[in-house]
């Protein structure tokens, strides 16, 4: 009895007179435990390789994106306090504009004459 190697040629069949007999010895040659065991386990073992290698890729991107992450967290501190004193500022600069507009409307109508002159307006500032 002739032995035959298991190749995709083989699981076609050949095309000749044999090709009944030899389509059924091809099938269960196919079929037959010990022939697709050590491929069958040589393609998993490749694919249990290729996932542990994407693991420790995937882990190393959790571990850096968890860095990161501290770093925005403190990033994200900085810009608020930068914005809380900007506010600040901004807030100070437009209750002094406020109050200033303020006095020189009450001066002009303390005067009568809506016209103040700069020396007037130095001597309401060194007032307050």
């Amino acid at each position: 009895m002739a032995t035959h190697e298991f190749t995709s040629h083989n699981l076609s069949g050949p095309s000749g007179p044999n090709q009944a007999s030899t389509s059924s010895r091809n099938s269960r040659l196919s079929t037959a435990p010990s022939a697709i065991k050590p491929r069958q386990l040589a393609h998993l073992h490749a694919q249990l390789a290729q996932l542990q290698a994407h693991m420790s890729d995937l882990e190393n991107l959790v571990r850096m994106t968890a860095v990161q992450a501290e770093f925005g967290r403190g990033l994200g501190g900085w810009m608020g306090g930068l914005f809380m004193a900007a506010s600040k500022v901004l807030g100070e600069e437009t209750v002094a504009a406020q109050a200033q507009q303020q006095q020189t409307q009450t001066s002009k109508s303390a005067t009568g004459d809506g016209r103040n002159t700069r020396r007037d307006e130095e001597d309401e500032e060194d007032e307050d």
